[in-house]
């Protein structure tokens, strides 16, 4: 129903209409309050979202019919005479009994605005009764969508605020969140407000990207979650690349790229990420494509795709769809000298916007109109496009230094509210004395940690004799000593890990992704540290200890149950003599700890010696052993006994000499992380492996930044958008890279990248395919010298096959997802090169460059020695 709202799919709104209407709630049931039943609060809830959607699609016909709610008629296109203005008095009157010779054109929009205003009324006093803050701030997102449709800038602007005060960052993710912080996110671009609509679509995104890692947060009703995730990041790169369009405008092309860039990337995950089964999400994501390929330059590779998704969105009725693929399209053409062809296309998009309320596409398509009748020096042409543009802008100008002076004092209120929602939030989940989380939080994480699958490790960690601690140096001595204890657990622990303390002197370490052992290897560094850290200074005359429990989580297991185990090896530790760890071992499932430590220096430590496991006795009532020999599974762990008869057999063959991979560099995957998350990982990677480099691929413009300012040595590929931190090996082995158009590009540098870092000389041999396929090709000698060829293709996907006919190097072929809307995100292009009957290829996945480029590398410095 709401995408069918934003896509202006009127009539197929009204059908859905219908079956909503007779739900309970479209969205979800909220919690009863204690006078109320649960199906009475959401059968309130039910009707609220009921009549916010027949406003919208009231007003949107509205928009279709020339006027907006309050009856002032829409901005004309340049050249028309305005329309007169409703009389919204004889449309109600209308409702009830038409006037004699009222016209039906004035009537019923008039009844349309007053039966609007009825219902956005009745949603708004649902909504404010309600204590579901996630549902207030759903409806009042659509209502400021709403009253921006009927240019009620100041309303607009009120529900927008509210709405962002509604949204706690600590809100479960969920396709009701994702919907109302991009609704939120639209409304704000639209008010003007880009880097705010920025923040909320990122934060959407998250949201999805968290939603979608814990499926079990979601619905059935709320669908598939790839194709949650592929809408949050269309509308992001869609924002990314109005805001690169914007700096072209101004004139730093430089500063535009990078937003071009990060569209153009977001607009590819989301079409891997779809399924055939959602062709107007797959449009959508193209058209975004496209617009970042014009706005990087690359008209050819992007009118093909544009003009498929006019073709498309004209048939379907997408018009917001179309109004951008029109806008986009114009451009590229424009940009590529085709005057006639982009004028057509531009006024479309302009007629589009201006019909259907669409202010920002209305503005670029006059901007666009002008410039380009101006470049063919048609004046007369050209001035009232500009007209129109500069009554727009000082229109806009105006209301938006009126709205910031609002919004400040808005903004002021809402931060002072969030400030007091934080402190609220901190009480509650943070300890006062260490400024740890508490129990409270720890209790919380873990659920959702295993609830997603992560299987962390916990560490149950106690001070041993606290007790005569407090009793030797006071209870503020004894406060310092926990603060000392939970500062040298947080230094001793990664980035990933989390210190909460759980009560008194005992504290937990989360651990996630990480097993027993690993998490015992870790709080041993840490009892060391604590046993050797100098207490002389609070009046201590014996070094504080710690004894530490450790388990990991397997299947099955939940809060309770994973706890329980730790602290039940804590006690165990405890017994055994306190300042040691002890973990479960998840093979044998009984303790395994080190024996007693010796008596600890403060000045020198020594790591305590570890006894070795015996494997567990398993004994059966039924079936008794021979006294000295363990029944179950224990004697296939003893020693094998020799055979009373010898058997004879040839002789032993000698061993066969294993050969080792070369070491190759450290990879980290930047998609998803965070520019600080990726540093961490460089670091961790660089101290492990000094000798070998450490790639960073799929890295955003500031990560690779970020990175050339904290390490000298460090290779950057902006194309490629991969970084190699640390010495690169010596090239052996040659590997040739081909590529067919432009929108390959970035998957072809990412494979050169790879190839590079991994130890082989690299050549680049772009733009080959289609016509130039046998013309085209490199010189002989470059594919004659080459150990193997990696070749990137989506758009002309028989291009691998083509090639390899013409040598007999091995040849690696990456399928992309450039291509036209029917390639389905690259799958045509994956089948195309599997199906290839020409032998010495082997097909790696979609848009995967960076494994490519390792493939070969292997291959092309085998054949080197």
């Amino acid at each position: 129903m709401t995408a069918a709202l934003s896509d202006w799919r009127l009539d197929d709104a009204e059908e859905l209409l219908a079956d909503v209407e007779g739900d309970p709630s479209p969205f979800a049931a909220p919690t009863a309050p204690p006078d109320a039943p649960d199906a009475d609060v959401a059968a309130v809830l039910g009707r609220a979202w009921a009549d916010t959607l027949r406003a919208e699609l009231l007003v949107r016909r509205l928009r279709m019919a020339g006027f907006t709610l309050v009856g002032d008629p829409v901005d004309s296109l340049p050249g028309e005479p305005p329309a007169a203005p409703l009389d919204l008095h004889a449309g109600i009157a209308g409702l009830l009994d038409r006037p004699d010779g009222a016209p039906e054109a004035q009537t019923e929009p008039a009844s349309r605005a007053a039966l609007a205003i009825a219902l956005v009324r009745s949603a708004k006093a649902a909504f404010d009764a309600t204590d579901d803050d996630l549902q207030r701030a759903a409806g009042l997102a659509r209502h400021a969508r709403i009253e921006l449709l009927s240019r009620r800038i100041d309303a607009a602007m009120d529900e927008a605020v509210e709405a962002a005060s509604l949204l706690d960052p600590a809100l479960p993710p969920s396709a009701l969140l994702v919907d109302t912080l991009a609704t939120l996110a639209g409304v704000l671009a639209d008010l003007e407000l880009m880097p705010l609509a920025l923040d909320y679509q990122r934060r959407a995104h998250r949201t999805a990207l968290d939603a979608a890692a814990a499926p079990e947060l979601l619905g059935p009703e709320d669908g598939d979650p790839d194709v949650l995730v592929a809408r949050a990041a269309t509308r992001l790169g869609e924002l990314c690349a109005e805001l690169g369009e914007g700096l072209l405008d101004d004139g730093v092309p430089d500063s535009a790229d990078p937003h071009f860039a990060e569209a153009r990337q977001l607009a590819e995950d989301a079409l891997a990420l779809l399924p055939p089964e959602a062709p107007d999400a797959v449009v959508a994501a193209q058209v975004v494509h496209g617009w970042a390929l014009v706005g990087l330059g690359e008209h050819a590779a992007a009118a093909g795709p544009l003009r498929a998704a006019v073709r498309i969105t004209s048939a379907t009725g997408d018009r917001a769809v179309l109004a951008a693929a029109l806008l986009a399209l114009g451009r590229a053409l424009r940009r590529q000298g085709d005057g006639h062809d982009a004028d057509e296309q531009l006024a479309k998009a302009l007629a589009l916007a201006t019909e259907h309320g669409l202010p920002r596409l209305r503005r670029a398509a006059l901007r666009e109109l002008c410039t380009l009748h101006a470049d063919l020096d048609d004046a007369g042409r050209a001035l009232p496009y500009l007209q129109a543009y500069l009554a727009d802008e000082l229109d806009r100008v105006d209301e938006r230094r009126t709205r910031w002076v609002e919004l400040f004092g808005r903004r002021k209120s809402l931060l002072e509210t969030e400030r007091a929602a934080g402190q609220l939030r901190r009480q509650a989940y943070e300890d006062p004395l260490t400024h740890l989380p508490n129990r409270r939080y720890a209790e919380a994480r873990l659920d959702g940690l295993i609830s997603a699958g992560t299987m962390p490790a916990l560490a149950v960690v106690d001070v041993d004799r606290f007790k005569s601690i407090n009793d030797a140096i006071g209870h503020p001595g004894g406060d310092a000593v926990l603060r000392i204890v939970a500062d040298l657990l947080i230094d001793g622990c990664r980035d990933t890990d989390e210190v909460c303390r759980w009560a008194g002197d005992e504290f937990v370490v989360l651990l996630p992704e990480t097993t027993a052992e690993q998490a015992e290897r870790a709080l041993e560094r840490i009892r060391r540290a604590v046993a050797g850290h100098d207490w002389s200074a609070l009046g201590l005359t014996v070094p504080v200890t710690i004894s530490v429990g450790v388990a990991s989580a397997t299947r099955g297991d939940d809060r309770r149950t994973l706890f329980a185990a730790a602290d039940g090896v804590l006690y165990d530790a405890k017994r055994s003599g306190r300042d040691r760890v002890v973990r479960l071992s998840a093979v044998t499932q009984r303790p395994e700890a080190p024996a007693a430590p010796a008596v600890v220096e403060p000045a020198a430590v020594e790591p305590a010696a570890v006894e070795p496991v015996e494997p567990a006795v398993l004994e059966s009532a039924d079936d008794p052993s021979p006294a000295g020999v363990s029944s179950g599974f224990a004697p296939l762990l003893l020693e094998p006994q020799p055979a009373d008869v010898p058997l004879a057999g040839p002789a032993p063959l000698p061993p066969t000499p294993v050969r080792t991979r070369a070491p190759e560099p450290e990879v980290v995957w930047a998609t998803g992380r965070s520019t600080e998350q990726v540093l961490a990982l460089v670091r961790e990677a660089r101290a492990a492996h000094p000798d070998r480099p450490a790639v960073v691929v799929r890295a955003t413009a500031e990560t690779l930044l970020a990175l050339t300012g904290e390490h000298e040595q460090t290779t950057v590929d902006a194309a490629a958008m991969s970084a190699a931190v640390g010495p690169l090996p010596e090239p052996a082995g040659r590997v040739v890279v081909l590529s067919a158009g432009g929108g390959d590009a970035g998957i072809a540098a990412e494979a050169a990248f790879a190839a590079r870092v991994t130890g082989t000389d690299v050549v680049r041999v772009a733009d080959l395919g289609g016509s130039r396929m046998h013309s085209g090709l490199p010189d002989p000698s470059v594919l004659a010298d080459a150990d193997c060829l990696v070749v990137v293709a989506g758009l002309d996907a028989s291009l691998a096959g083509l090639v390899a006919a013409t040598t007999d190097v091995p040849v690696v072929a990456v399928p992309t997802s450039t291509g036209q809307p029917g390639s389905f995100g690259g799958f045509g292009a994956l089948l195309t090169m599997l199906n290839s009957s020409t032998p010495g290829v082997v097909v790696s996945n979609i848009d995967n460059g960076h494994a490519a480029g390792v493939f070969a590398a292997r291959i092309a410095r085998r054949t080197a020695r």
